[in-house]
């Protein structure tokens, strides 16, 4: 019984330990790529180190060339604004369904968006055009 509590206690330290995506403020941040300010709660993004240490991204694709940059090892978790989303809340990008579509802009050009639901991407996809990727492939996409 001993046993079970001590390994349920130091799970639960643990999961409180891991690092969680910080809220972006719109309009105050700037991007950790760019140095822009983050504007636009539908395509914005953070990674978080395997340390804690949390960048900011006013757009996915600066977040994708900042991973690439610094090397994809040195991250513990990736995360994106869900494009349908209404609360700006950050979303685990490596479940993510992504479009780049030439009718929905993204702040620095790659008309980049991502989808928390694949249906939602797959239904913008029939209305918009474009491709859909996952996060594997938009890593390689944008890495061309």
């Amino acid at each position: 019984m001993k046993l079970l509590f001590l390994w349920a206690m130091s799970s639960l330290l643990l999961a409180a330990c891991t690092p969680k995506p910080e809220p972006l403020h719109y309009g105050t941040d700037e991007c950790d790529y760019c140095r822009m300010t983050i504007v636009d709660p539908q395509h914005g993004a953070e990674v978080i180190t395997q340390k804690g240490k949390i960048f900011k991204f006013d757009a996915i694709e600066c977040m994708v060339h900042h991973v690439q940059k610094t090397g994809p090892d040195q991250f513990g978790s990736f995360w994106v604004n869900d494009y349908t989303a209404t609360t700006g809340a950050l979303v685990d990008a490596t479940t993510c369904t992504f479009l780049i579509s030439k009718n929905i802009p993204s702040p620095m050009g790659a008309y980049l968006s991502g989808f928390e639901e694949k249906t939602a991407a797959e239904k913008f996809f029939q209305e918009k055009g474009g491709e859909v990727f996952d996060w594997s492939e938009i890593l390689k996409k944008l890495g061309e």
